[in-house]
């Protein structure tokens, strides 16, 4: 069987716990593949809401398994107290998760590393999580991390204070004061309570559910833009959020890859710094910003607003090799007469269809303007329901980015959801 890919398209925040959710009932397998507790993946059905971060977005489907990939970053505490709020709710978490003993482990001083590092930077703050993703990706690169699978070791201990102990020895480098214990004892419960979970070799796990006949759902985490290598330099995560990231962060091979859907918003948003061609700073923005309820699942910072972007998007695109496209939160717009769309960028004064090399280039967007729909679209169930202009504006997008919308997304709960023929 395949290997069927589900990723963010823009800056993050797009919407993808919801479409996994949506999409995991068809799926005996789901898998998330890189990212850590950074990403906050909302999900809402009926009258609960909740918030992953680090556990794949289909263990609410009782016959799924859901697979941490190696690819992942863990932090033992966060998972602890997310596990805990499932298993309250009656979620069996032990029965559904399994983990990469290949992932690697967030210490607390990796937090510790990560504030550091951020507030020696003054105004060049790239607007991390403070959550200790960067400096855990660092060490899984320079060959110095602790893994999962560590934690069987033997000598668990004297690996976890070899790590903490050069940790030490790089914050000599900040002006910042720290506990260097902080948190230990409660991460050394959390690594107990993880080792509770079915450990696996999570390569030959997914290639053996594949040869099985299962097909598997890999979820990203973040977005394209934010990617290290094709995102908005250095004002990106730390792990490689593109499709390309799903073979890498699961050990699964390039020809498993079938379908490909690549979500956005209708609009765009992005947390922290760095380059937001279309960001709007008035009152259009902050309309946005309230209707869409755009706080950070994660860090409850008000996310930066702005019109939908289709040079981004099809830059997106075309890295991922989507297959069809997921439209999210059409239904944020519904009061607005006018809705714009970025079709184009003039940089230094020349006008351009592709996203700049430059980072901290002067961009300035060039719009193509339609009529609002002015109707509450959140209670349709089928596209005869959606209004004229409201269609002209996707069907638009569609012919821009040569990639059809399989699915629109009209609010946050399951059930608003059409699914397009």
């Amino acid at each position: 069987m395949k290997v069927d890919v589900v990723l963010g398209l823009q800056w993050g925040d797009e919407g993808k716990g919801k479409i996994v959710d949506v999409l995991a009932n068809n799926y005996p397998v789901v898998a998330r593949f890189q990212g850590g507790p950074n990403a906050g993946h909302s999900l809402h059905f009926g009258d609960m809401s909740f918030v992953l971060h680090s556990v794949p977005s289909g263990v609410f489907r009782k016959d799924a398994i859901n697979i941490i990939g190696n690819g992942v970053v863990l932090d033992p505490i966060i998972f602890r107290e997310e596990c805990e709020k499932l298993e309250a709710i009656g979620v069996p978490v032990r029965e559904r998760v399994v983990i990469a003993k290949k992932a690697h482990l967030i210490l607390p001083t990796h937090r510790t590393l990560d504030a550091a590092s951020e507030a020696s930077k003054g105004k060049s703050k790239i607007g991390s999580t403070l959550k200790g993703i960067g400096p855990t990706y660092m060490d899984k690169t320079g060959r110095n991390g602790l893994r999962v699978g560590d934690t069987l070791a033997e000598n668990f201990q004297e690996r976890f204070q070899a790590l903490k102990d050069k940790h030490i020895g790089l914050l000599k480098q900040y002006d910042f004061e720290y506990d260097p214990n902080q948190n230990e004892k409660e991460w050394m419960d959390a690594i107990e309570y993880l080792k509770s979970f079915q450990l696996v070799d999570g390569e030959y796990f997914a290639n053996k559910k594949l040869k099985e006949g299962s097909r598997i759902l890999a979820e990203g985490a973040q977005g394209s833009m934010l990617d290290v290598d094709f995102g908005s330099y250095p004002f990106v995560t730390s792990s490689s959020t593109t499709c390309s990231g799903a073979c890498i962060g699961m050990g699964v091979a390039p020809c498993t890859i079938d379908r490909v859907f690549g979500i956005f918003k209708a609009y765009c948003t992005r947390v922290g710094s760095g380059p937001f061609p279309t960001e709007l700073f008035d009152e259009t923005g902050e309309r946005l910003r309230q209707l869409g309820h755009e706080f950070g699942a994660t860090t409850g910072r008000p996310r930066r607003t702005g019109w939908l972007d289709l040079v981004a998007l099809k830059y997106a695109i075309m890295l991922n090799g989507v297959t069809e496209l997921i439209m999210m939160k059409s239904d944020v717009m519904d009061t607005f007469d006018t809705v714009k769309v970025a079709t184009g960028y003039i940089v230094d004064g020349v006008e351009t269809d592709k996203v700049p090399y430059d980072t901290y280039a002067e961009v300035t967007p060039i719009y193509k303007e339609f009529k609002g729909w002015n109707k509450d679209l959140s209670k349709a169930k089928d596209e005869k329901e959606l209004p004229f202009e409201f269609m002209n504006y996707v069907r638009f997008i569609e012919k821009e980015v040569g990639v059809p919308i399989s699915i629109i997304s009209l609010g946050p709960d399951r059930d608003q959801t059409i699914v397009r023929e």
